[in-house]
């Protein structure tokens, strides 16, 4: 969800000097930027495309409000002809791009921008801001779901997130690639996220007595009662809970799961399972959070510890091992003609491109092609145009829709590409009409 209050001044300073540069020299052609992931980070396999809402939302309300025009009026950096030109400055171009939840590799573009140079230029820093940080943490929580298989998965990060947008934008990305929900209560208000939640360990420390606690949170909650056990001693407060889970059921009141936050988290379920089973409570699941990530996670399934469902929080929202892709928005071509940058190591493909996509007989992700998108090589297209005059096309997709598509799209990685170890390398062709334009482009410039 983009904050209106950010305004257009939320942007790098060499957008406007530059656009400032470009009025000068009356620059006003068509351009064409596209972003992309260079590499994956190591270690992974894949990358899930999600933010195309929040930069869509993004590019309809671009404008410069009269205070943001008076301010770069004033600050010293900008003669008036130039800022009195911001005035009407809105987007009107075409955006062209992978649909929301699409599994993707290095090199193939999230999103194409057409439009006149200034709009196709200011809009860089922001749009690289929204699709870069939730496809981070899309991609981080695809592996999660990977490891986690069918069971319940909740996102707890929101106090370790960078900010409350990464907050909400974490929240919305985990959801797309299969979290049941989040504590996230905005999150739940904005997209109808399912809310998961327990207490904290003060409500218990806030009673004389642990059980007491128990109960008062039971009843004021009888159809969502999750209970914190770990305050104390976790086996201690799971042997007390039997004889409160008889009382509460004859009251109407059942009592869901018990979390685990602290401690040997396998171990600790494995204690508390054999003490509700021999209680009586065998309906009572078992709920850990507490420093999970993707490996944590498959650690735990793996010494078959009995968890239902998962926390995960602070390693996924902050994407603590890779916190950042190595991605770019590059200018692709200008008045008509192809471009190409050739800086060492970050040398790109020109020219405005199409991906397609091959499976094999199973259904499995068996190959790409990055090719030019008047190219038309076996697969696919997985390229489409959302928005043209600075509209969207079609309304978006629900989240729950953009939900579903990602877990088919994770569901047809080949198997080696769903393990958390880096595999064999995914094959993306480059075709060889776009070979052939990076010949002509560089032989321009010799």
């Amino acid at each position: 969800m983009s904050n209106p209050d950010e305004g257009t001044l939320l942007t790098d300073l060499y957008q406007l000097t530059m656009l400032q540069a470009y009025f000068d020299q009356g620059m006003a052609d068509t351009a064409v930027f596209e972003f992309f992931v260079r590499k994956l980070p190591a270690g992974r396999n894949f990358l899930v495309a999600a933010g195309l809402e929040q930069a869509l939302d993004y590019l309809e309300g671009l404008r410069f409000t009269p205070d943001e025009l008076e301010w770069l009026a004033h600050c010293g950096r900008f003669h008036q002809p130039f800022v009195d030109s911001l005035a009407d400055l809105r987007f009107t171009g075409e955006i062209h791009a992978l649909a929301e939840g699409t599994v993707f590799f290095p090199n193939e573009p999230l999103l194409r921008v057409v439009a006149p140079l200034r709009e196709a230029q200011l809009v860089e820093t922001r749009l690289i801001n929204l699709l870069q940080f939730q496809t981070l943490v899309a991609s981080k929580a695809a592996r999660v779901r990977l490891a986690a298989g069918d069971k319940v998965l909740a996102d707890f990060g929101m106090r370790r997130a960078h900010g409350a947008e990464a907050a909400l934008l974490s929240a919305r990305a985990s959801y797309i690639a299969g979290f049941n929900g989040t504590s996230n209560v905005r999150a739940g208000m904005r997209w109808g996220i399912p809310l998961s939640g327990t207490m904290a360990h003060s409500f218990i420390q806030a009673h004389d007595q642990e059980l007491e606690a128990f109960a008062h949170f039971a009843r004021s909650h009888p159809q969502t009662t999750t209970l914190l056990i770990d305050t104390y001693d976790t086996e201690a407060a799971a042997r007390a809970l039997p004889p409160l889970v008889r009382t509460l059921a004859a009251e109407g009141i059942r009592i869901q799961a018990v979390r685990i936050d602290s401690g040997d988290l396998g171990n600790h379920a494995r204690q508390v399972r054999a003490i509700l089973d021999a209680g009586g409570a065998q309906g009572i699941k078992i709920f850990a959070s507490g420093d999970l990530d993707e490996y944590g996670v498959r650690a735990l399934l793996e010494s078959a510890a009995p968890i239902d469902g998962f926390g995960v929080g602070t390693r996924m929202n902050t994407c603590a091992d890779h916190p950042y892709l190595e991605c770019a928005y590059k200018l692709q071509e200008y008045a008509g003609v192809a471009r190409r940058k050739l800086s060492e190591g970050k040398a790109n493909w020109p020219g405005r491109k199409q991906v397609f996509r091959r499976h094999d007989a199973a259904g499995h992700l068996a190959g790409d092609t990055l090719t030019l998108e008047t190219g038309h090589p076996p697969g696919t297209p997985l390229i489409a145009q959302v928005m043209s005059g600075g509209r969207r096309l079609a309304p978006s997709p629900t989240l729950d829709q953009v939900r579903d598509y990602a877990q088919g799209q994770l569901a047809s990685l080949p198997p080696a590409l769903r393990q958390l170890e880096a595999g064999p390398a995914y094959p993306v062709a480059v075709a060889d009409t776009l070979r052939e334009l990076a010949r002509q482009v560089d032989a321009k410039r010799q």
